[in-house]
């Protein structure tokens, strides 16, 4: 089952790992360092998560797709069970 948020990302774990620029083909890099970290490796594909304040976005995410996919089970296996049962 996936950690809960907060047991994942508290707040005092997070930092700048670094700047990265955005090509004009709207592309960029992931430091090799931080793709290591993170276990991100070719081929992976990672969920993209829009944070907005005041209509605007102030902070982007990236999340493993695999992470999300249990993150949604996690959340919604219980709902879907009680769903089916009734």
């Amino acid at each position: 089952m996936a950690k809960k948020a907060e047991e994942c990302c508290p707040e005092s774990a997070s930092r700048v790992e670094s700047v990265a620029s955005v090509d004009e083909r709207g592309q960029l890099v992931l430091p090799k360092d931080l793709r290591t970290r993170a276990g991100i490796k070719p081929g992976d594909r990672l969920a993209v998560i829009s944070h907005e304040k005041d209509g605007e976005v102030c902070c982007i995410s990236l999340i493993k797709t695999e992470s999300l996919d249990d993150m949604v089970r996690g959340v919604l296996g219980p709902v879907m069970r009680d769903i089916i049962r009734d």
